[in-house]
């Protein structure tokens, strides 16, 4: 909601301003076409030649978080809290058990009350892989520590490709639109013999070159790709929860410590409070 809102204030803004002046939309609208042909034709052609199909692929599917916002919601987060205190309370009471669900979550009875959670094959990696890995070297919590910390850079590191090849457009744009200011110039060059009126008519056009690359760099790809890189970040608050509690259970908390030290370390908008989690964690131990 919030990028619509702010793409029709840029908009507003700009060219409202720009009217307000006595500035004609005519000249804009008139090299409009030409000039987005050649900057943002060549923005895109840049952009395929620096990043290969998986991350063209990614940017694109980012794009729409911009719209839609952080995957994780306030609810998952407690739902995660309940999905971790059951599998740890499990592995405790009797790691055969809790074999059963790591190896095949798909199928878990546990990992099934969290559907949400269940899709996500990052998170399910995330907790049975580790869950795994701690069953193998449990005199050993730190090496198990270590590599989930590797998987969680490894895993950000990724992520964060949508954000740098939309900024790298974004920084690219002004010198494409100057590239097509020039070459706006040089076509006015060439019509040096024209009345004033009509070389006016075509300088301004040139510089219509300049101005969208400006616009488009500091007013959408730019702004695109700090929203993109900060909606990553924020999901990537979901997974280090996920190292929070299950490195308290490395350390031999108690399943209550471990979920209550990942609480503390929720973000505060997405924290689920202690009465809210006590609740659910009772219902929880019902089932």
């Amino acid at each position: 909601m919030f990028g619509f809102v702010g793409i029709a204030v840029t908009f507003i803004m700009v060219f409202g301003g720009y009217m307000a002046a006595g500035g004609k939309l005519g000249i804009i609208l008139h090299s409009l076409p030409f000039e987005m042909m050649m900057i943002g034709g060549a923005a895109v052609g840049a952009f395929l030649l620096s990043n290969d199909m998986h991350t063209v692929k990614h940017t694109l599917g980012d794009v729409g978080k911009v719209f839609k916002g952080a995957k994780w919601k306030p609810q998952d987060y407690r739902d995660l809290l309940c999905l971790l205190f059951e599998l740890i309370r499990i592995g405790r009471a009797n790691p055969m058990d809790l074999e059963g669900h790591v190896e095949n979550p798909s199928e878990s009875a546990v990992f099934s009350r969290y559907p949400r959670i269940q899709l996500d094959a990052g998170a399910v990696d995330l907790i049975c892989d580790t869950l795994r890995a701690s069953s193998m070297n449990y005199d050993d919590p730190h090496q198990v520590e270590e590599v989930l910390e590797k998987q969680l850079e490894t895993r950000k590191h990724h992520a964060l490709h949508s954000s740098h090849a939309l900024q790298n457009m974004a920084d690219g744009l002004p010198a494409l639109g100057i590239v097509a200011a020039v070459l706006g110039v040089i076509k006015t060059m060439a019509a040096i013999d024209q009345p004033p009126a009509v070389l006016g008519g075509m300088i301004g056009g040139a510089l219509v070159g300049t101005f969208l690359g400006v616009f488009l760099a500091y007013g959408f790809v730019g702004p695109f790709a700090s929203r993109v890189k900060g909606v990553i970040e924020e999901d990537h608050q979901f997974y280090l929860l996920i190292r929070e509690v299950l490195v308290a259970a490395l350390h031999n908390h108690s399943p209550d410590i471990c979920v209550e030290v990942g609480r503390q370390n929720t973000p505060r908008s997405l924290r689920p409070s202690f009465s809210d989690l006590s609740e659910a964690l009772r219902e929880a131990k019902a089932a």
